[in-house]
């Protein structure tokens, strides 16, 4: 245990969810009425589509996936992923707290078409419709990808780099077909992930995974 806690001491990093699950539990149980709703002109264009529930749910595969992935393989990039979800997911967090929110997008999804929309009804039953600006379903996605970008190990392997941008888009678009979240919820996701890739990944980035020259001895 001894050995295994100092290779991979970096763990600690995922204590973040004793933060942030009580906190976002608290929200949705008190963010029941008199919030903002968000909704926008584009919502009304955008068609409900029960099958849009598969890259829904392969997010949570997309992004345990990543960090498992550089938490084995690159400490550094795994730090820097986890710096990128939870300040997004506090700045989130703090946005709700100070500004309720909520849509009425949602669309009554009969569990007994197929086994999409019975998947849609299960989520609709385990989440509510508030606390949803900006998306943490698409400010997540745009930080696993970038870090997927940034990655030197992965940086040969363009499939895996295609592959999670096709997977980017298709959960971002799910939010908005499975009306769980309104158009400027997915803007406010983008607008967030902008601000804080400066600052993760900024400059500084670029120096810090400059190879270090040794100087030839003698």
């Amino acid at each position: 245990m001894k050995d295994w806690l100092k290779k991979y001491g970096h763990i600690w990093a995922l204590g973040y969810s004793f933060i942030y699950m009580p906190w976002f539990l608290y929200l949705e149980r008190t963010v029941t009425r008199d919030y903002a709703v968000m909704h926008v002109r584009l919502d009304d264009y955008i068609p409900f589509s029960e099958y849009f529930i598969i890259p829904y749910l392969l997010w949570f595969l997309y992004v345990s996936g990543a960090v498992l992935y550089f938490f084995f393989t690159d400490r550094q990039d795994y730090y820097r992923l986890c710096t990128f979800l939870f300040s997004g997911m506090t700045i989130s967090l703090l946005i709700c707290t100070f500004f309720p929110n909520g849509t009425d997008l949602r669309v009554d999804a009969d569990p007994q078409k197929n086994i999409c929309s019975y998947l849609v009804s299960l989520i609709h039953a385990a989440d509510t419709s508030t606390n949803v600006f900006p998306s943490i379903h698409a400010y997540n996605s745009l930080g696993v990808h970038f870090a997927i970008m940034k990655s030197t190990a992965l940086s040969g392997r363009l499939w895996v780099r295609r592959l999670s941008f096709v997977l980017m888009i298709a959960i971002c678009l799910s939010t908005m077909f499975l009306k769980q979240h309104s158009a400027i919820d997915v803007f406010g996701a983008i607008v967030l992930a902008y601000v804080v890739y400066s600052f993760v990944y900024g400059p500084r980035y670029a120096g810090s995974r400059k190879p270090v020259r040794r100087k030839a001895l003698g």
